[in-house]
C-alpha cells in the first residue's frame, strides 16, 4: 500500500508540473505584430516526397508574407519529385528548384541538402521546413514577430500531427508529451544552457547572421538528430532558441505507413538521448513505473472491486489529455497511453540494440550508422 501511495503522489505531480511547465512554452503572436518585412528564405529539402509535392504547393502559395523566396531542393529522388515540383511552379517568380549534389562522406542526407539550401538562400531569416508540413497563411508573420519579441536567434516547435495509423496515432503525438515531461521550459526558453534545449527539424526559423556564426549545418553534418544539435549549436554561442507552440499554424503529414512510423523512430530515438545506454534503462523504469503500472492497478481494481486502484491510470490519461488538448490531438489517445509508453520502450531497446551491433540504420534508400 504504501508504494502504491506513492505511485498516486507522483502522478499527481506529474499533472502539477506538466500545467505549470506548459505555461513557459511560447505561443505564436498574431500575424500583425510585424512593423517591417525582411527577406525571409523558405528552404525545403525534397526525397522521394512525390506524394507530398500538391499539399505542399497549395500551403506555400497561400502564405500571405510579402518578402519571401522558396527555395525547394530535390535530393536525389527517384519518384518523379523534380518534374512535379517544375509543374507546379510554373510561372510563380518566388520559387527556386535545385537539384541536390551526391551526398558526400560524412554527411547526413537532409543535414547536407539543408547545408545547400542555405548557400543558394538570400534571405534575412532561413525558414527550413519539411516537405510533409502545411502551414498558415500567416506563419512567417507570427514566427518571426514571436523571435523578435524574445530576442531570439532561433525558433522551432513541434507541429499537430493528423496521422493516418494507428501506430502514429499512440507514437507521434509523444513528442509533445516528452517535451513537457522532461523538458524544464523555463530553462530552455529563458536560458542559453545548451542542456535544456529540443527542437523539431520540421520546422525552424533561424537569424542568417546566427546561423552563419555557428557554422551552419556543416557543424552537425554528421547527426542523426540535427535539429537538437543545431540548437545546442545556437546556444553554445550564447545566442538564445526558444521552443513555440505551432500546433494552430503548422501541422505534419509525418509519417505515411505503420512501418514508416517504426523505421523512423527507431533511426532517431537512440541518437536522440545521446547514445546512452544508461538513459535507456532510466526511461525504460520511469516509464514502466509511470505509465505502466498504473493500467496494471486499474485491472486489479476491476477484479477486487476496490476502485481506489484506477486511480493512478485516471491520473496519467488526465496529464495525456491535457498535452493533447493544447496540441489538438484526438482525446481518445490519452486512454492508450500505457500502451504508447510500451512502444515508445521497446523502440529504444530496438534502436540501441541496432547501433550496438554496429548495424545500419535505413531511411528513404540511405543508410546510417
Amino acid at each position: 500500500m504504501v508504494f502504491f501511495t506513492i505511485l498516486i503522489i507522483l502522478t499527481m505531480l506529474l499533472n502539477v508540473w506538466t500545467i505549470i511547465n506548459s505555461f513557459f512554452l511560447f505561443p505564436l503572436l498574431s500575424s500583425g505584430s510585424l512593423s517591417n518585412f525582411p527577406k525571409v528564405s523558405l528552404l525545403i529539402p525534397l526525397r522521394n516526397e512525390r506524394d507530398n509535392v500538391s499539399g505542399l504547393m497549395a500551403s506555400l502559395k497561400n502564405i500571405s508574407y510579402p518578402n519571401v523566396e522558396f527555395i525547394l531542393l530535390d535530393d536525389q529522388s527517384e519518384d518523379g519529385t523534380y518534374d512535379l515540383l517544375h509543374s507546379h511552379t510554373a510561372g510563380d517568380t518566388r520559387f527556386v528548384i535545385k537539384k541536390g549534389k551526391e551526398l558526400p562522406d560524412g554527411w547526413n542526407g537532409k543535414v547536407y541538402a539543408c547545408h545547400q539550401l542555405a548557400s543558394y538562400a538570400e534571405g534575412n531569416y532561413l525558414l527550413f521546413l519539411d516537405a510533409d508540413a502545411r502551414v498558415s497563411k500567416g506563419i512567417i508573420h507570427q514566427s518571426l514577430a514571436t523571435l523578435r519579441k524574445h530576442k531570439a536567434s532561433m525558433l522551432s516547435g513541434f507541429p499537430h500531427y493528423p496521422n493516418s495509423n494507428f501506430l502514429a496515432h499512440l507514437l507521434v503525438p509523444l513528442q509533445h508529451m516528452v517535451v513537457l515531461f522532461h523538458l524544464p521550459l523555463m530553462a530552455a526558453n529563458l536560458t542559453t544552457k545548451p542542456a535544456f534545449t529540443a527542437a523539431c527539424g520540421i520546422f525552424i526559423l533561424i537569424n542568417r547572421e546566427a546561423y552563419e556564426q555557428i557554422g551552419g549545418h556543416e557543424s552537425v553534418k554528421d547527426s542523426l538528430v540535427e535539429d537538437v544539435h543545431l540548437a545546442r549549436e545556437v546556444k553554445k554561442h550564447g545566442l538564445k532558441m526558444i521552443l513555440v507552440n505551432i500546433t494552430p499554424s503548422v501541422i505534419s503529414y509525418m509519417y505515411n505507413t505503420a512501418k514508416e512510423t517504426w523505421e523512423g523512430f527507431k533511426k532517431n530515438i537512440f541518437s536522440g538521448i545521446g547514445r546512452s545506454k544508461t538513459m535507456v534503462f532510466l526511461l525504460s523504469f520511469i516509464y514502466l513505473v509511470i505509465f505502466v503500472l498504473p493500467f496494471l492497478y486499474s485491472l486489479y481494481a476491476f477484479i477486487s472491486g476496490n476502485f481506489l486502484y484506477l486511480l493512478p491510470y485516471l491520473l496519467i490519461v488526465a496529464f495525456k489529455m491535457y498535452i493533447d488538448l493544447r496540441t489538438g490531438h484526438p482525446l481518445w489517445l490519452s486512454w492508450f497511453l500505457p500502451l504508447s509508453a510500451l512502444l515508445l520502450i521497446t523502440l529504444m531497446w530496438h534502436s540501441m540494440i541496432v547501433s550496438l551491433r554496429g548495424a545500419n540504420y535505413q531511411w528513404k534508400g540511405r543508410f546510417y550508422k
